[in-house]
């Protein structure tokens, strides 16, 4: 099933649910990668990929078509600035756990190839990681 509103595609392929806007640039197969939010509310996660493609945050995102699962909103892992508008939008829509203390957890960018590689859990190391654009105590950018 696929549906589109001007520039934003939406379509269904099991298990995933899919966002593309033909709007900005083009994700680099050979370098694309993901940052993840894990969802516990599909309507909301449903919300979140909408948005994020419809005002440009990235081009492409996705999530799981299940009650749970997990969001991703992809963009080339040497595009700064894309980091910068994606982290933002992890904040202002309180998607980053903080610890106890009020720390920010300190999540990963999950390159594709990675993914392909089958890295997961132990075997999964962050190349990019949400440290290296902002101080996690204080929430203010390095980058």
């Amino acid at each position: 099933m696929k549906e589109s509103d001007n520039s934003l595609q939406v379509y269904r392929m099991s298990p995933w649910v899919f966002y593309d806007s033909d709007k900005g640039e083009e994700v680099d197969p050979n370098k694309c990668g993901k940052w993840m939010y894990f969802f516990s509310d599909l309507e909301y996660a449903a919300k979140l990929c909408r948005t994020a493609v419809t005002t440009g945050v990235v081009t492409e995102a996705k999530h799981t078509d299940e009650p749970t699962g997990v969001c991703c909103f992809y963009l080339n892992a040497d595009d700064v600035e894309g980091h910068k508008k994606t982290i933002q939008f992890f904040l202002e829509n309180d998607l980053i756990r903080r610890t106890k203390t009020g720390r920010l957890y300190n999540i990963s960018f999950k390159l594709d190839e990675q993914t392909i590689a089958g890295e997961y859990g132990d075997s999964y190391q962050g190349k990019i990681t949400l440290d290296m654009f902002m101080d996690l105590v204080t929430g203010e950018w390095k980058v």
